[in-house]
């Protein structure tokens, strides 16, 4: 049933009703309150209807007002010309009456409606507007478009090798027969537009920007109303832009992703070529020596270069094996060997393999005897202590030692190398420890204590710079202690 025959059915309803109320007290009402009550079944009509119905229920006000309330009674004649009067107002008062309910129904729906827009396009554009990954934002717009619109399904198109295909998509999915329809090669003529002439027919709403077109909306099922569609063209373009913002963001981020590339292969460069140039200098000039017939060498002299150049090389091969270990860690996929191994043991290693580059520096070691075994990766921990000692002897003057000292520092073995170079000022003992620092001091450089502290950082350790009486640095790590299964105990 419609809504004009229901408002007219309860008007006349209430008219009869109200006209049946005042009947027993007829003669105590003047001819003009029934024509004042019978205003309310007009006002009621209009609301559960429509001006039609506020119509037809002033007419049966009328026949009613004339039929009970004017002489002579039970008749629908008039008896006076004063009472035509009467009834010609009430007739004239109630469509002027039905009229302004009827018009403030319609500013009261229209109002609704504005506001109910206003609201969806709110949601939808917060929504939009908000900052993430640009499949979480296709995704946020199907989903928003398909609830908010009660759509059957929506598809967002984007172009990809040159054909569109479908982004993200909610509801009833596009057939491979709708999805070819939108691209060129098709021939199949598509109607693009806001609007669309049946409803229920696929909606193709055109994406465009600053920069161009950026996609397509798909919907189907979606109803053919005007203010849906002027709806659905403000989102549309918000839509477009926050695709475009999300692609230049994307954009953007490659762009300083390519910037830190080129920097971090530079600083590499750099620090790679740091570490490089005294060993590779010195097999040089001992390379030379030996190959050079103008150059007579003793045997002596002979056997110490041919040693320089078996230790540059070792010294070589471990910043290798060090990179590639480095890089593994980064990737996620270096492992450990833990072992127990004694502190003592490890120290002693580690100068073995660094003596040759010592020469004749003298190396204090304050290790005491009581110290429990250490659960850690011989290798690792092995080169940790070559690079604190290498670093130690680049930074300390020739004639003053080098000092290995571990302890216990709570429930960790700590492990520190000292020496007596120029120290390291405190805003730069954290980034000391990174791949491709450079300091305007001239400090500290290289790859030995990023590999170090890298090292430490997989047995979820940590190492630092502690400042030295008198002068000096000295660079401290932790290590667990094993267990007395792990050590045999």
């Amino acid at each position: 049933m419609s809504t004009r025959l229901t408002g007219s059915l309860i008007g006349v309803v209430a008219a009869i009703a109200l006209g049946a109320a005042m009947l027993p007290l007829r003669s105590h009402l003047s001819v003009a309150t029934p024509g004042l009550v019978l205003v309310v079944p007009v006002v009621i009509a209009v609301i559960a209807g429509s001006y039609t119905a506020g119509v037809v229920t002033v007419v049966a006000g009328f026949l009613v007002y004339d039929d009970l309330f004017i002489p002579p009674y039970n008749r629908l004649t008039v008896g006076t010309g004063e009472n035509w009067v009467v009834l010609g107002v009430y007739v004239v008062v109630m469509l002027l009456v039905a009229q302004v309910a009827s018009r403030l129904k319609t500013a009261r729906a229209k109002a609704e409606q504005r506001e109910e827009e206003a609201r969806r396009l709110f949601t939808l554009s917060e929504l939009v507007v908000e900052d993430g990954s640009i499949e979480e934002l296709l995704e946020t717009i199907v989903t928003a478009i398909w609830t908010v619109f009660e759509a059957d399904g929506v598809a967002l198109l984007l172009p990809v090798d040159g054909k569109l295909s479908v982004a993200a998509s909610a509801g009833l999915a596009m057939t491979d027969q709708d999805l070819h329809r939108f691209n060129p090669e098709s021939g199949v003529p598509v109607r693009v537009g806001i609007t669309g002439e049946t409803q229920g027919e696929l909606r193709a709403v055109a994406l465009s920007a600053a920069s161009g077109p950026v996609g397509m909306l798909v919907l189907q099922g979606l109803s053919g109303s005007a203010a849906d569609g002027a709806l659905l063209g403000t989102f549309a373009n918000h839509t477009a832009l926050a695709l475009e913002r999300v692609q230049l963001r994307a954009r953007a981020h490659r762009s300083e992703i390519l910037e830190e590339v080129d920097r971090l292969r530079q600083d590499l460069l750099g620090a790679v070529s740091h570490d490089l140039r005294t060993p590779l200098a010195t097999m040089k000039v001992a390379s030379s020596a030996l190959l050079d017939p103008e150059i007579t060498l003793s045997d002596a002299d002979s056997k110490e270069l041919y040693g320089l150049l078996d230790v540059q090389t070792d010294r070589l091969t471990r910043l290798v094996t060090s990179l590639l270990d480095m890089n593994r860690y980064q990737a996620g996929v270096l492992g450990l060997d833990r072992q127990p191994w004694a502190v003592l043991d490890l120290v002693g290693d580690a100068l073995a393999g660094s003596r040759p580059a010592l020469g004749g520096r003298e190396v204090n070691l304050d290790l005491p005897a009581s110290l429990p075994n250490v659960a850690v990766d011989p290798i690792l921990i092995g080169q940790v202590l070559v690079n604190l000692i290498d670093n130690a002897d680049r930074h300390s003057p020739a004639d003053l030692p080098i000092t290995v000292a571990a302890g216990l520092r709570d429930d960790r073995v700590a492990v520190s190398v000292t020496d007596r170079g120029p120290g390291v000022p405190a805003d730069e003992r954290d980034a000391v420890f990174e791949s491709f620092v450079r300091f305007d001091t001239g400090g500290r450089a290289g790859l030995g204590l990023a590999i170090a502290k890298t090292f430490v950082e997989a047995h979820g350790e940590r190492i630092w710079v502690e400042d030295v009486p008198g002068g000096g640095a000295r660079f401290v790590f932790t290590m667990a202690a094993a267990s007395i299964e792990e050590s045999g105990g």
